[in-house]
């Protein structure tokens, strides 16, 4: 999901060019059209038709006054039936696409005959995450128990494991869980601040054998941390971490919910990479730790959305997925723009700098949805 610093221009922003549509029923009967009575006298003039003596006039001294007679709907000329049952079928014909805009989409139609996208159990799967991800979440005032590390500590270091993650090429999932495991960690234990890298580079070590094919050797996270520790010191904290931790390493991380809300959002790339963006810059932040996994996810596509459309945008089928509606991700989310707008500035630009390359869309690069803020 960082390196160079490449230019490039910032993203496009579409426009709606759609006007007002002028034939509709509405128009028309603002028109006069519907006037019916008005209409059947035009009929008199038309070459053919029947006479229907309907209209006397009377005239008086200063104006002439017209008199309309009932008449049955058999003195309508056809073509203002045609014409008025026409703009009612197109009227119609709208509402039911606006209908079919706000459905609920099938994701999961295209991945029936797919065995590993397991269709049966899918819902059933994250029901189970989202009933059990407050086991993975910890305290938001847990730094308050520390008496030598702070937030600011914290932030600097995942900043640096996000660039550690990158140059070692690891999966997504494993940041999301070395990140995860810090805090559980830290929630647990008191630290001092020499040892607070080794956590960090331990909670590496320990996410990537838990989900990478080819995991880094120990030496690798002791030569990156300019060797500050030696293997023994890497491995004794890894016994500590996982005792403290009493080995639970599968708890719902925002990355599980994120590939289900983006298929939720029927995403394209330029939408998935902004999206991670601005979770991982979320994951910097200390403040951010008071909300679920699920919730951190949703509101980060919604945010994503919001950023490349520059317009709010949550259709009802990420609302099924998510189980959030607009105003649940609304503080969030502000907060996610607001982090957004300053990723580029300061000494903490690691995640910045990582999504300002071809590599990943220049997604740091796009507008924030400042107009959330009131901006």
């Amino acid at each position: 999901m960082g390196g160079s610093n490449e230019n490039n221009p910032g993203l496009f922003v579409p426009l709606n060019l759609q006007g007002p549509r002028m034939g509709g029923s509405k128009f028309v009967k603002d028109m006069g059209l519907n006037q019916r009575r008005a209409l059947a006298s035009v009929n008199q003039n038309i070459v053919g038709a029947a006479h229907f003596p309907c209209v006397e006039t009377t005239k008086s001294k200063d104006c002439s006054v017209i008199e309309v007679e009932e008449y049955d709907d058999a003195a309508i000329p056809m073509f203002v039936k045609h014409t008025e049952a026409m703009l009612d079928e197109i009227d119609r014909m709208e509402v039911e696409m606006e209908d079919a805009e706000d459905s609920i989409v099938d994701i999961d139609r295209g991945d029936l005959k797919d065995t590993l996208a397991v269709v049966e159990y899918i819902d059933d799967i994250y029901a189970y995450y989202k009933k059990t991800e407050s086991s993975g979440c910890v305290s938001p005032t847990y730094m308050d128990r520390q008496f030598d590390i702070n937030e600011k500590m914290r932030a600097i270091l995942i900043d640096w494991l996000i660039e550690v993650h990158y140059k070692f090429e690891l999966m997504d999932e494993t940041l999301f869980l070395a990140i995860n495991l810090i805090d559980r960690f830290l929630e647990r234990c008191t630290v001092v601040r020499k040892k607070l890298q080794l956590v960090g580079v331990t909670a590496m070590l320990l996410a990537c054998k838990y989900e990478e094919v080819s995991v880094p050797l120990v030496e690798d996270f002791v030569l990156i941390s300019d060797n500050a520790y030696t293997r023994i010191e890497v491995l004794d904290m890894e016994k500590l971490m996982v005792n403290t931790l009493q080995f639970k390493m599968s708890v719902p991380t925002p990355y599980m919910f994120m590939k289900r809300f983006l298929k939720a959002a029927l995403s394209d790339k330029k939408l998935e990479l902004l999206s991670f963006f601005i979770i991982e810059v979320c994951l910097v932040e200390y403040e951010m730790l008071r909300f679920p996994p699920s919730l951190l996810a949703a509101a980060a596509i919604y945010t994503a959305q919001c950023s490349l459309y520059q317009f709010k945008q949550w259709s009802k089928t990420s609302e099924r997925h998510t189980s959030y509606t607009e105003d649940q991700l609304l503080e969030c989310s502000r907060m996610m723009v607001s982090f957004h707008q300053k990723a580029g500035y300061g000494k903490l630009t690691g995640v910045h700098r990582k999504y300002s390359t071809s590599k990943f869309g220049y997604a740091a690069k796009a507008e924030p949805a400042l107009f959330l803020l009131g901006l």
